[in-house]
């Protein structure tokens, strides 16, 4: 069947009326001409996003940190605000060279520089353990990673070990020798 551009018009022309006339209708499909009717409820309508809301609100999860999940399998072992200190035999048996010394000073830090460090200055002493078969030269320097509780009027035993790191300190200074970590400062016996 032909379609005249008259029929053509009049179709054209009652599409617009049904848009017109129903403002509430869609057609569903590309070329379909059967409308779908919404018979919607102001309520729903206003309802509709409240429902929403609340569902979405209720739904809320709190953060929960992860430190709450883990389990501590050391909990009898752990020492708060209390650091290693080891005894004269371990800080002996760990050391490379044991020096007595009662002339021990402080010569130059770098506190508010970076990472602080202080060196100190052995004048003289007795060598009490040496790993090397060398002799060492007195006055010399090594280094602290912290400062020595150190007491003028009192001998006292340096245990060092050899300097990690540090390679432009140990040009320029001639280090060779730093604190042995963990390590207190003990003074010698008076016998």
């Amino acid at each position: 069947m032909m379609v005249t551009n008259g029929m053509q018009n009049i179709l054209r022309s009652n599409i617009n009326v049904l848009y017109i006339t129903k403002p509430m209708q869609f057609y569903i499909g590309f070329f379909s001409t059967t409308p779908m009717k919404f018979n919607m409820n102001k309520k729903l309508i206003i309802g509709l996003p409240a429902i929403l809301m609340v569902l979405l609100l209720s739904c809320e999860k709190k953060y929960q940190s992860p430190g709450q999940y883990e389990n501590d399998l050391f909990a009898d072992e752990h020492q708060e605000g209390k650091a290693y200190i080891m005894n004269k035999d371990e800080c002996f048996n760990g050391s490379e060279l044991v020096i007595a010394s009662s002339d021990v000073k402080l010569t130059d830090s770098s506190k508010g520089r970076g990472k602080s460090f202080y060196l100190y200055k052995v004048r003289s002493g007795k060598v009490l353990k040496t790993v090397r078969d060398s002799t060492v030269e007195m006055p010399m320097l090594f280094l602290s990673q912290y400062k020595l509780k150190i007491k003028n009027t009192d001998s006292m035993y340096v245990y060092l070990k050899n300097l990690e790191g540090y390679r432009f300190l140990k040009k320029d200074r001639n280090l060779n020798y730093q604190w042995l970590k963990a390590a207190p400062v003990y003074n010698m016996d008076k016998k």
